[in-house]
């Protein structure tokens, strides 16, 4: 009898043992699933901070052709080369929306969102409840959805 009680109190210590192991094993299991999901997210946020990167070294590009055609002389509006220099700026935001960059909308008479917009100028003599785009002074970006480059804009009340 003494020998069936060490059995059992022996089995008992193996089952304590064995649930204590299957515990250890469950917690690694679910630290190597957390550390696994971690890597994935790290490796997202450093794609889109290389991919983003990229992009703000291309938009200066877009801004300045866009700034040569806006001082493009009345004469030379209908020359096929200043329409192909245009186009270069359609082409540029077709690629950038494949990459899912969009632009800012900053049109005037928009609501100003400092989200979204940079107030570099204020018109300090409008009156008005609601603050509004008067004009954009330069284009601004979201990468998926999140502002890589802020509008900027002049700001006045209406």
């Amino acid at each position: 009898m003494a020998e069936k009680a060490k059995k059992t109190k022996k089995e008992l210590e193996l089952e304590s043992k064995l649930n204590e192991l299957t515990q250890d094993l469950q917690r690694t299991r679910a630290d190597f699933e957390n550390f696994r999901k971690r890597v994935e997210i790290d490796k997202s946020a450093a794609r889109d901070a290389g991919r983003s990167g990229a992009i703000l070294k291309l938009l200066p590009v877009i801004d300045n052709i866009e700034r040569a055609i806006v001082y493009v002389p009345a004469d030379l509006q209908d020359n096929s080369w200043v329409q192909g220099v245009a186009g270069l700026v359609k082409n540029l935001e077709k690629s950038l929306e494949s990459l899912e960059v969009k632009r800012i909308n900053a049109k005037p008479g928009d609501a100003f969102n400092p989200d979204l917009h940079d107030a570099i100028q204020f018109d300090d003599e409008a009156e008005g409840e609601h603050e509004v785009i008067a004009e954009e002074l330069q284009a601004g970006y979201t990468l998926a959805g999140r502002p890589i480059r802020h509008a900027m804009v002049k700001v006045t009340r209406k």
